[in-house]
């Protein structure tokens, strides 16, 4: 669990910014044994049953059916036929009613689980992109946010990677072109990807080997036969010869035929004739509103207005008042904040739509529009409503969502800053959390609908809800590295401040782009967008907010070991958070401070910042950051030699960890436990602490600092006179920091490569570590960075 404040950060602070996974773990077999490498237990991870319901009264199809079936092979332990299978159709046609039946009939084929999802190619707002796609997977099949990169090739290399040797199946519905689907592909056989599509997608076919389903309307037998089977129990006398009248001003497509059949359903005793004479009406009526030359299209908008003017009043408004929410689906909750009502007369409201085939129910109180249906919503609303009306209605949903937003993260980070937002819309009671495991599943059911509300909110120009419904995301998206959404929003956050000529706003949204980049490692990106805020806010008098900005600039200092500067950027942080009051800020200020001074060498002034910053955080009991303070006290503490207060300090940052139940903690302070262990002699118990912190850092997805623990693995075994098993974790560790682009760390664990390959009389490979080494180093110019250097050099025997 993390507390406090999520957008002040400290770079001990255990953000992600790394990526990859990681197959194995360290495992001690006993404190004088072998630490060896074996598979990772993954049975804690949930297999994925991502499919939705399967359709109801569904009917014939059994030529596709069987076409489907065809990519399966009669032995279930052989590789696929074919690993891609591309149904195309028309709207309306049931290519997503067909994917699905068949997915639920071949589930079991498939035991390592099922994802779905759907692409919203044609759906009126924005498509789902491969990286959203992506990442939502990646955690699906139990990959830890801070496991999963920020970019696309990064995400899809991961996702080929957990895939390989599983047979799981993958529906990709609505797909709108080759480029979405694509990076959703496994790498090797035994999966399978079922996409749908209104294009034919021939780049799949021709490039990837996809198998082609093209599906047509229902022959006349079989749209009569899905009538039949939608209005059984309801009606039995119906005429054939009317039955087939009906399919054919349904255009014999599925969508169109189960409205059609549950109205008839739900009029039993209306003769059928009447109900198709007022859908020829209907069909007139329409074909003298549209020039449109698309029959199947005329058709099913037909059936739509058919079936919409059946309802009532009040249920024919909610219909078109759903065409206004932002997202691809949504609660019961929000359907009553659209149309300003209470809950239990929305949701009869919802059930008639539903029971009428105009709504689909997902989930228990969550609901969502057919791309059609949804299109046809927006229209009707559009001609229906009054502007005001309609105004009115989107202006409570987003002021809903704002400050449940607001709710959720007050329950998630008690301690972060809190924006100044406009009071409720009128009538609009925000939901509230009991804690946070409530507050986080309700922000993950509504992420998509999160991002779209912004979007919303800057396309009618309701700015200042635009930017800070994207600046209040960022603590979340930054403590699940969600960074698709992070980019969306801040960009649409930028945009909207830029519209309103918010300045204040403007630098927030800059802050969130730095905070984004920084996390994702694009460290350039990042400087450029704090140093705009920093202007922006020196502009308009924020000091709040320059502090953040100066700060944010010495954590880039710390990240590149350009130790003066980031001693110069917190130094004013510091004096400017105490000019206003602010004890927090200032306190994270003498950390970053006390950190910075420790990588300088400079011991007594990193102890007496950081025993001043321990002094702040303990008045305003944020035990979160004292904990992390006692950390770099622990590591400071150890070079001067007081080893015995050393390890008090760090047995107090875990006491904190425990305390909060914080895994990240734990594993990180105990790669300090075990540095100390070894200042002590005793490199068995360190051997433990770092088998302890590899497999946390491991489970967390943390390569950076799984690569320190192997380190420190390497270290204790050099101590107990292991060497082979040394050099080995050290080899593991320099790998991985050589693939992540981290030069201190890889020039640290090389030179104690090199130690331990000299005392084995590797002498060559030794030198060639170092050699390395001196190049990892040739972009610092710290004090300690020319102490490593001149090491380096004299062992080398260089003059």
């Amino acid at each position: 669990m993390r507390s406090g404040d999520p957008d002040e950060l400290s770079r001990h602070d255990n953000r992600t910014e790394v990526s990859g996974s990681a197959a194995d773990v360290v495992q001690a077999r006993h404190v004088y044994g072998g630490v060896h490498f074996h598979r990772a237990d993954r049975s804690s991870v949930p297999t994925p049953q991502q499919l939705p319901g399967d359709v109801r009264s569904f009917v014939n199809r059994n030529a596709e059916l069987e076409h489907l079936d065809g990519v399966l092979t009669d032995d279930r332990d052989e590789p696929l036929a074919v690993a891609l299978s591309v149904i195309t159709g028309t709207a309306g046609v049931g290519k997503t009613s067909l994917a699905l039946h068949w997915a639920h009939l071949m589930r079991q084929r498939f035991p390592d689980g099922q994802l779905y999802a759907n692409l919203r190619g044609y759906d009126p707002g924005l498509p789902v992109t491969a990286e959203e796609a992506l990442d939502r997977f990646l955690r699906a099949l139990g990959e830890p946010a801070a496991a999963i990169p920020a970019e696309l090739e990064g995400k899809a290399a991961l996702y080929r990677s957990r895939l390989a040797g599983q047979r799981v199946l993958i529906i990709l519905d609505n797909a709108a072109s080759v480029g979405q689907v694509r990076p959703l592909l496994p790498g090797t056989a035994g999966c399978l990807v079922v996409v749908t599509s209104r294009s034919r997608l021939s780049g799949l076919v021709a490039r990837d080997g996809a198998r082609r389903l093209s599906l047509d309307m229902l022959p006349e037998t079989e749209a009569i036969a899905l009538l039949r089977a939608v209005t059984a129990g309801y009606r039995s006398d119906d005429d054939e010869a009317e039955l087939r009248e009906l399919a054919r001003l349904c255009a014999r497509l599925p969508l169109a035929l189960r409205i059609a059949a549950e109205r008839a359903a739900s009029r039993p005793l209306m003769r059928l004739g009447d109900l198709i004479s007022d859908l020829r009406d209907e069909s007139a009526l329409w074909d003298a509103l549209t020039a449109e030359d698309d029959e199947e299209a005329d058709a099913v908008r037909t059936v739509f207005a058919w079936s919409y003017r059946a309802l009532s009043a009040e249920v024919a408004r909610l219909f078109r008042l759903l065409g206004l929410l932002p997202g691809p689906e949504f609660g019961a909750e929000v359907a009553a904040v659209l149309i300003n009502d209470d809950g239990s007369r929305v949701r009869r409201q919802l059930d008639v739509l539903v029971g009428a085939h105009l709504l689909e129910q997902s989930a228990p109180r969550r609901y969502q529009l057919h791309d059609l249906l949804r299109a046809y919503a927006a229209d009707q609303v559009f001609h229906e409503e009054a502007p005001e009306s309609r105004r009115a209605a989107l202006r409570r949903v987003l002021s809903w969502y704002l400050h449940t937003l607001d709710s959720a993260l007050h329950v998630i980070f008690p301690g972060a800053r809190r924006f100044s937002l406009e009071p409720p819309e009128v009538d609009v009671v925000p939901m509230t959390f009991a804690g946070r495991t409530e507050a986080l599943d309700w922000f993950e059911v509504e992420r998509s609908n999160l991002v779209a509300a912004a979007r919303a909110a800057s396309d009618v120009s309701l700015h200042r809800v635009a930017w800070q419904l994207s600046a209040m995301l960022r603590s979340i998206y930054a403590s699940r590295n969600i960074f698709d959404d992070w980019l969306a929003t801040s960009l649409i956050g930028l945009e909207s401040a830029r519209q309103a000529g918010d300045l204040h706003g403007e630098a927030e949204m800059l802050e969130s782009l730095g905070k984004s980049s920084f996390q994702a490692r694009r460290l350039a990106e990042s400087e450029s967008y704090h140093r705009a805020a920093l202007t922006i806010r020196e502009e308009i008098g924020d000091q709040p907010g320059r502090a953040i900005s100066i700060n944010a600039l010495g954590l880039l200092g710390l990240r590149r070991r350009r130790l003066a500067d980031a001693k110069s950027y917190f130094e004013q942080s510091m004096v400017l958070s105490r000019e206003i009051g602010d004890r927090r800020r200032e306190g994270l200020a003498l950390c970053n401070l006390g950190e910075t001074y420790y990588e300088l060498g400079e011991f007594g002034e990193a102890i007496e910042n950081l025993h001043a910053a321990l002094r702040v955080y303990r008045e305003l009991s944020d035990r979160a950051r004292e904990g992390n303070a006692l950390f770099i006290l622990s590591m400071t503490l150890r070079e001067t030699g007081d080893v015995e207060n050393a390890l008090s300090s760090i047995r107090d940052a875990l006491a904190i960890a425990g305390q909060f139940n914080n895994r990240m903690w734990e594993a990180h302070w105990l790669v300090e436990l075990a540095r100390i262990q070894r200042a002590v002699g005793e490199p068995g118990e360190a051997l433990v602490s770092c088998q302890e912190a590899a497999t946390i850092q491991l489970r967390l997805g943390d390569r950076s600092r799984e690569a320190m623990a192997l380190h420190g693995t390497g270290q204790a075994y050099q101590e107990l006179g292991r060497l082979q098993e040394a050099a080995d974790f050290h080899r593991r560790a320099a790998a991985i920091h050589r693939e992540l682009g981290d030069h201190w760390q890889l020039a640290h664990t090389l030179d104690d490569l090199a130690v331990t390959l000299a005392a084995t009389d590797a002498a060559a490979e030794a030198s060639h570590c170092r050699q390395e080494a001196l190049r990892s180093l040739a972009d610092f110019e710290d004090p300690k960075a020319a102490a490593k250097r001149e090491r380096l050099t004299e062992a080398l025997g260089r003059p």
